[in-house]
């Protein structure tokens, strides 16, 4: 990956097609991010026009890795507006395009994540991931902790239910 930044609602804008394009295929590549596969356009443009939205109050960060000025990572933080929790945040939708899988983009945008987060003041990184996936490898090898499993979180467009497990990280 060339490069990781922080957006801003500008830059979100004018990548807009590249996100949509990197939901859809995250999802379709069989990532647990919240939607079920195929992933309408609409149903992803809307997603992201929301996310874009809360990037100017301050509790969300948007991460986008770029390969040759293609989106093909990203990741988003979302602060704890708390005052018991201000020293914690939630990474979600980590997402890296299927014909980047396998490089280390993976571990590229966490890694800054966890960064942003520390810069931040954060000192505890939490996260939620469907139980089995792929990407449970990648937080473990980051030096993440499983917290424990809950059962039957996520239901499936199938119809079935699956456990979601959550990791955490002191930084």
């Amino acid at each position: 990956m060339e490069k990781v930044e922080i957006v801003d609602i500008a830059t979100a804008l004018k990548v807009l097609p590249g996100l949509i394009e990197l939901l859809q295929d995250s999802v379709d590549g069989g990532a647990s991010i919240g939607f079920w596969s195929p992933l309408k356009y609409e149903v992803a443009s809307d997603y992201w026009q929301d996310i874009i939205k809360e990037l100017d109050r301050g509790y969300r960060t948007l991460l986008i890795g770029y390969t040759q000025g293609k989106v093909v990572a990203s990741a988003q933080l979302s602060f704890i507006s708390k005052q018991n929790g201000s020293h914690r945040v939630e990474l979600q939708k980590l997402m890296v395009h299927t014909k980047y899988r396998g490089l280390g983009y993976g571990c590229t945008i966490l890694t800054a994540a966890e960064t942003v987060a520390k810069t931040r003041g954060c000192r505890l990184l939490f996260l939620d991931t469907r139980s089995g996936d792929t990407a449970e490898q990648l937080y473990l090898k980051q030096g993440y902790t499983c917290a424990g499993v809950i059962p039957e979180y996520i239901i499936e467009a199938d119809g079935t239910f699956t456990d979601t497990v959550i990791y955490y990280k002191l930084l």
